[in-house]
């Protein structure tokens, strides 16, 4: 009886989940279907950006160099491909939050996902927080910042409003879901290695709080 009940609780969101798949992946269908790729501007400069690197790994045994002299005259390479034995299970666990969708298609899903939790912490019933995560995920920003090739910004961006969520759970005494989602999505943020817009965001929370 009791499991009866929690799946009635939980059926509307689950089917938002599985609406929100759908619609990832039709808004993809070029790139499902047939294969095409979109020219990203930024993209392809790392791919130059990187040759230095890909070179030591091939020259070092797979080993990776944590310097670079194709960016700026020489810089760190953690900022230009932040790659660690270490963040393994963290790379695992947002796989397993995009539910390991193909690329383009989780990207839409991670930023419909996001403002769907935030919205269900401010109690929005699930069909307006589904309404409200369609407006929010589908605003031409963040199109243009997947064709330019900002992915590591557009996947920061994705994650600030569950990470709100947290904050919000906070206030309403909800203090281990709340704690949970903030040390969740902050990791989140700072793996997606986009530090700026992670900056900025630090500085509205700290308004909020």
């Amino acid at each position: 009886m009791k499991n009866s009940s929690r799946l009635k609780k939980f059926l509307p969101d689950l089917i938002v989940i599985i609406s929100f798949i759908l619609i990832s992946f039709i808004y993809f269908v070029p790139a499902v279907m047939d294969g095409r790729v979109i020219t990203q501007g930024d993209s392809l400069a790392a791919v130059g950006q990187g040759q230095e690197q890909r070179d030591f790994m091939k020259r070092h045994d797979g080993e990776r160099t944590r310097w670079n002299l194709s960016m700026f005259g020489g810089m760190p390479s953690y900022q230009m491909s932040p790659t660690y034995n270490s963040s393994k299970p963290q790379d695992l666990a947002k796989k397993a939050y995009s539910l390991f969708l193909p690329n383009y298609v989780y990207l839409v899903f991670i930023m419909l996902l996001g403002f769907y939790i935030l919205m269900r912490a401010f109690r929005a019933s699930p069909l307006v927080s589904a309404l409200g995560a369609i407006v929010w995920a589908f605003s031409s920003y963040f199109f243009i910042l997947i064709a330019a090739g900002h992915i590591w910004k557009f996947i920061t961006l994705a994650y600030i409003p569950p990470t709100i969520a947290g904050l919000v759970y906070v206030y309403q005494k909800k203090y281990l879901p709340g704690a949970l989602l903030i040390m969740i999505f902050v990791a989140f943020q700072i793996s997606a290695n986009h530090v700026q817009m992670s900056y900025y965001f630090f500085f509205l929370m700290f308004f909020m709080v």
